[in-house]
């Protein structure tokens, strides 16, 4: 299968789009998405001194996050989740996709890539399933759309809750300016045993300089979607898709306050959902499911013009 390519940071990438509305990719590292530009823009923020020695650890991009999003825990114990019959594996943390390669099994240079991780002994050391698992993205006139899609080939039934880790380029400055549009929801944290805390009434609308949004849980309690304004452009997340699992909540969190992204994250389950279940999903043998996300960009070009001429003449 021929790829096309793009030389990034000195590493060949998937390039798939058109001269100003394209996808890189490294399916070698995780199925990373590594860049979105979207009509000239780039929507997702990748460091300059990204360290490609170990991809897994780059704040940047889309990382994946399967079989599990999030933190599990046994006892306290973070990293480790029980089964049905009490043996207790270990898991990393939003578990091992975005750590091992994929394989490009269908491409469309001009609109879409489909990605694949399959089982290996990698994979059933911390979780003894048989599986395919795909990342399809497909731009759109207006945005992305994304499909993660669990195959159980094996013959037991298999948990998962999938998710996204989107981190999308905000300067630090510009946070206050910026802000999170959400349907009713519950806000909540994960307690350190991975219990989720008491649930809040959640705001319809957050600054992103709010202290409640850092590492919240944001449950729906109606149809699921999410809208993030920042100065320049709007991206509205469209989580009800027809056929889609459901989305459970979105994640909202930031490195530190001097980071320049912010991510907010769509996930099929809370957080050690294999424990408490608020988002466990069970795909039975032979069985498929997709949870499907759309991504729609708006642009302010006047906006987005007097914040290029601010980050012109800003103080250096």
């Amino acid at each position: 299968m021929h790829l096309p390519t793009e030389d990034f940071q000195g590493h060949p990438l998937v390039w798939i789009g058109h001269a100003d509305s394209y996808l890189l990719l490294a399916p070698q590292h995780g199925g990373r998405l590594v860049r979105w530009v979207h009509r000239g823009q780039d929507i997702l923020y990748w460091p300059d001194a990204a360290d490609w020695s170990c991809p897994a650890k780059v704040r940047g991009g889309n990382p994946l996050l399967f079989p599990f999003a999030g933190r599990h825990f046994v006892k306290g114990n973070p990293g480790q989740w029980r089964d049905s019959q009490g043996k207790v594996h270990s898991l990393a943390l939003h578990g091992f996709a975005r750590d091992l390669p994929f394989e490009v099994s269908a491409i469309n240079g001009r609109a879409s890539i489909r990605m694949t991780l399959r089982d290996s002994g990698a994979t059933r050391a911390g979780y003894p399933f048989a599986f395919v698992f795909e990342a399809i993205y497909a731009l759109l006139p207006d945005g992305l759309e994304v499909t993660l899609r669990t195959i159980n080939t094996g013959t037991q039934c298999l948990p998962c809750y999938p998710g996204h880790h989107f981190y999308f380029a905000l300067p630090h400055s510009q946070r206050a300016a910026a802000s999170l549009a959400l349907p009713r929801t519950e806000r909540l944290r994960q307690r350190s045993d991975g219990s989720p805390m008491c649930a809040e009434p959640g705001e319809p609308t957050y600054r992103l300089d709010d202290p409640r949004l850092q590492d919240a849980l944001h449950a729906f309690r109606a149809n699921p979607s999410a809208t993030l304004a920042i100065p320049g452009r709007k991206i509205r997340f469209e989580l009800n898709q027809p056929g889609s699992a459901p989305w459970h909540a979105v994640t909202t969190w930031s490195e530190t306050e001097t980071a320049d992204f912010y991510c907010v994250e769509p996930w099929v389950g809370l957080p050690d959902a294999i424990h408490h279940g608020l988002g466990l999903r069970w795909i039975e043998p032979g069985q498929k499911e997709s949870a499907v996300c759309r991504l729609r960009v708006t642009s302010d070009l006047l906006a987005l013009a007097k914040v290029r001429s601010d980050d012109e003449v800003a103080p250096t």
